[in-house]
């Protein structure tokens, strides 16, 4: 007799991402974005939550959160809401206090845990770069 598994959609439930520390913003036009609060929250929202399409922003070169834009069915974000959800984690980062802050984006599909690597570790690939203030979004 075979083992029958069976899988779960926890990711999207309100009570994991608290359960995780995983802050949730509404961006202009209905768009969400998703921080993490530790490494252990960076590694599950980036490798467990978000989807393919998604796209994820870490600022470059300094400690802070791993932010996922969640996708819309047939629909791609406008450079303004890319730039939001850029400066959520511009503003959950060390460079917080900083003028303007590089981020990086990519899909992703793109970003990977190298092996062994530590917790919040991650490797990305066909990164673009925005350059932003730290801010939260309004509402």
């Amino acid at each position: 007799m075979k083992k029958q598994s069976i899988s779960t959609d926890i990711t999207e439930t309100r009570a994991e991402r608290v359960k995780r520390n995983i802050a949730e913003y509404e961006l202009p036009g209905g768009w969400k974005a998703l921080a993490g609060k530790s490494d252990a929250d960076n590694d599950f929202l980036s490798l467990k939550m978000a989807k393919p399409n998604d796209f994820w922003f870490h600022v470059r070169g300094m400690p802070g959160s791993h932010v996922v834009l969640r996708a819309k069915p047939n629909e791609e974000p406008d450079r303004a809401t890319l730039k939001g959800a850029a400066a959520v984690a511009a503003f959950h980062s060390k460079a917080r206090q900083g003028g303007v802050v590089s981020v990086s984006c990519t899909r992703a599909r793109y970003v990977t845990k190298p092996k062994g690597a530590k917790p919040g570790s991650v490797h990305i690939r066909k990164e673009s770069v925005f350059k932003v203030h730290p801010v939260l979004p309004e509402g």
